[in-house]
């Protein structure tokens, strides 16, 4: 394997680990999109590598335990110091009753095994234990807690349920784990609209994972969540920067937006914004994957390829120049918010 020059670093929140920009998802190497052998999740792995990926992010539950065997794979042959890797508490595998009859979707080649999930002090330490183990490496950068809101946890009497373990111990646990230097960091996955401030009224996170509520086609955490974090000093990383796909493939048939086909509204908003991208040069990728960096909070985006030529595709949309008229446009359109930060233009927001 070559060694690719790493690509540049942002400090996440008030931690002091760096990040690459551009970081490596590792849901889809679960097989969240469809199989993937295991030597397509190495080729991809390894040509992330290459082109300078040094922020990987994985979970348990990523094709139940198998995002983080493949993420460990090759990140324990790599120089420590030169990684950085993140993964998720809150869910315990273990083996099921009939292993012959377990079903592991929505996984498509996810491994046989059941979740639990917990979030008490003695859950949180044993899925970061596991996850040692899975990853073969001695330690992780960052823990995050993974799904503990209200779209997993329906009604809101499970969500009170789940969110009491947190606070009687699991987050304790953390804080532990975090002040003896044993991780760099705490995050908390969010996805609905509406967690962040919970979760700042309660504890005191490092940085949130913000999956797909921060991205070309969505801003509404601009009206406070984002500028919550911003003043408690506290980092975003940004998943599902393509709202799970639309915004890598434009509005095509069977384009999908938030891991379901996408509805008329969408594909509508996605083709106005790709026409706009489209009299200035740029393929939409490109503005998907640099708008969430102009952010003062974010540290990172971390897209999810599933080949080579996609981590190709995603290094070039990164790096694609952007003229400061494509964002001007777009608010005059009302196609993004006025108070979204943008680009002054021509460099690529990715390299500062």
């Amino acid at each position: 394997m070559n060694s690719g020059s790493p690509l540049p670093r942002r400090r996440l929140g008030r931690t002091r680990v760096e990040v690459t920009t551009l970081g490596f998802g590792g849901a889809t190497i679960g097989g969240i999109g469809g199989r993937v052998s295991e030597a397509q999740a190495a080729a991809t792995l390894e040509a992330a590598w290459d082109a300078g990926v040094r922020y990987f992010d994985t979970a348990p539950w990523y094709g139940r335990g198998l995002s983080e065997l493949r993420v460990g794979r090759l990140l324990r042959e790599q120089p420590r110091e030169e990684f950085v890797v993140s993964t998720k508490v809150g869910r315990i595998l273990r083996a099921p009753r009939d292993p012959a009859t377990f079903d592991s979707s929505p996984w498509s080649n996810g491994l046989p095994f059941e979740v639990l999930f917990d979030y008490t002090y003695d859950g949180i330490l044993r899925a970061y234990e596991d996850s040692l183990q899975r990853m073969s490496l001695p330690r992780i950068d960052l823990a995050i807690v993974h799904d503990l809101d209200l779209g997993v946890h329906a009604p809101e009497a499970r969500w009170n349920a789940m969110m009491a373990q947190l606070i009687t111990g699991g987050w304790r646990a953390l804080d532990e784990l975090r002040a003896a230097g044993v991780i760099g960091g705490i995050g908390v996955g969010i996805n609905p609209l509406g967690m962040i401030p919970r979760f700042l009224d309660l504890f005191d996170p490092d940085f949130f994972l913000v999956a797909g509520r921060y991205t070309l086609m969505e801003q509404d955490t601009l009206t406070s969540e984002l500028p919550a974090c911003v003043e408690r000093g506290v980092g975003i990383v940004i998943g599902a920067v393509f709202n799970s796909g639309l915004l890598a493939t434009g509005p095509v048939p069977g384009a999908r937006y938030d891991y379901r086909e996408a509805a008329p509204d969408k594909l509508d908003k996605a083709g106005r914004i790709q026409a706009v991208c489209q009299r200035y040069g740029v393929p939409l990728a490109a503005a998907a994957l640099q708008f969430p960096l102009s952010h003062p909070a974010v540290a990172s985006v971390i897209p999810g390829p599933v080949t080579p030529e996609q981590v190709q595709l995603n290094l070039a949309a990164a790096s694609h120049p952007i003229p400061a008229e494509l964002w001007r446009e777009l608010k005059a359109e009302k196609l993004i918010r006025d108070e979204a930060p943008t680009p002054s233009g021509g460099v690529p927001v990715y390299a500062n």
